[in-house]
């Protein structure tokens, strides 16, 4: 068991008399009680996998093939932290990654391109504590912030984090039998195109292979194009592609012999996850995104998932809101927060932003040449994760 160093900082909570031992109040000599915060790498450290196996929170972007695709594209340094001591089976973990930028500083976020990331802790644990404690770490850092993508929403009104950005999030539930869910589809916008796809002989393959990704890229590339922000370095995907093996599937639906939709989909545990989509404007109508939808729910239903999660959509994307709702998908809300080190700037370029800059930024990757906006992804992305 490796990767684990030297307790890094402490913190003072109020005494909880009824609970403390007597090594506990021995060790405190007062009525504080002090508790300490280890630091380890989840990638080397075997406790980490096993509290993955056991947590019910744990999703695929907790995950090692997930932490060492991160790593290996840009360079991120994943970080864990825990009240458990080396030598001791892991009773928590809260993992980042380490950004350090010279464009855009340096900091701790959990995750970087991940849709959420929940604390692993237990329910009867206080997370303000782990965050007070985190946020001291930070500032003996010299970080610029620390930023949590929860899937569960955290109280943390007294503490020094605040909300940065919140999304919806859609996942549609397996439990029911096949038919069941085909007839929680919307009819109109969805059970037809799906016939349509079938009716047009519109083919599916599936796979995780060099030559899909040779297919999918191009329609990312596309599709980003129309929402006017650069493509993920084709690197990333293939990264995932090695790191994951065959729980990362690439699907394809083709009209003829041209590739008219691409899906990327990510099996973690008991959750097949949707996480990146391209199409072929010109060929929406003949239904072969929907395709790639369902084909990839009956795999989930068959193969005895719990859930099939579409991912985060921003607010201000409505007319993705009522497609995923369409599926029967059940939402909630994702809501991102930030601790900010005092006289830092927190503002990165995001091509999400709606600030003056972001505007100017996304209508010049509208109108560049497709060679330079891939050439732009890959010198940017490791800047904005």
């Amino acid at each position: 068991m490796g990767g684990i160093d030297v307790r890094v900082l402490k913190w003072e909570r109020e005494p909880v008399h009824d609970t403390l031992t007597e090594s506990d109040t021995n060790a405190a000599g007062c009525e504080d009680v002090s508790r300490a915060l280890y630091r380890i790498d989840p990638l080397t450290d075997d406790r980490w996998n096993e509290l993955l196996k056991s947590h019910p929170r744990a999703s695929v972007f907790h995950s090692i093939p997930w932490l060492k695709a991160l790593q290996k594209t840009y360079g991120y340094q994943p970080i864990a932290y825990t009240t458990s001591p080396p030598e001791t089976k892991l009773q928590n973990g809260i993992v980042f990654c380490r950004i350090d930028s010279w464009l855009t500083g340096s900091r701790l976020v959990s995750l970087p391109f991940s849709d959420s990331c929940d604390p692993l802790i237990n329910d009867q644990e206080d997370p303000k504590i782990f965050f007070n404690a985190l946020e001291q770490e930070v500032q003996n850092q010299n970080w610029r912030y620390i930023e949590i993508r929860p899937a569960k929403s955290l109280e943390l009104a007294k503490t020094s984090y605040r909300a940065i950005s919140s999304y919806v999030h859609f996942q549609i539930d397996l439990k029911p039998d096949i038919e069941s869910l085909f007839r929680n589809l919307h009819k109109g916008s969805i059970q037809r195109k799906i016939r349509r796809a079938a009716r047009d002989g519109i083919r599916y393959q599936e796979g995780s292979t060099e030559s899909l990704l040779d297919l999918f890229y191009p329609l990312l590339v596309s599709t980003r194009r129309r929402h006017h922000v650069p493509p993920q370095p084709k690197k990333w995907f293939r990264n995932l592609m090695n790191c994951f093996g065959e729980a990362l599937k690439i699907r394809i639906a083709f009209k003829g012999d041209r590739p008219i939709a691409g899906m990327l989909t990510l099996r973690y545990k008991d959750a097949l996850t949707y996480k990146y989509g391209a199409s072929d404007a010109r060929f929406n109508k003949f239904g072969g995104v929907h395709l790639l939808y369902w084909e990839a729910i009956r795999e989930a239903k068959n193969s005895g998932l719990r859930t099939f999660d579409l991912g985060r959509t921003d607010l201000d994307q409505p007319g993705l809101i009522v497609f995923k709702n369409r599926w029967g998908a059940d939402p909630s809300i994702l809501t991102y927060s930030r601790c900010s080190i005092a006289g830092k700037s927190e503002h990165i370029f995001d091509p999400r932003s709606t600030d003056w800059k972001a505007k100017t930024a996304k209508l010049l990757f509208g109108h560049a040449p497709t060679g330079f906006l891939s050439v732009l992804g890959n010198l940017l992305y490791k800047h904005i994760g």
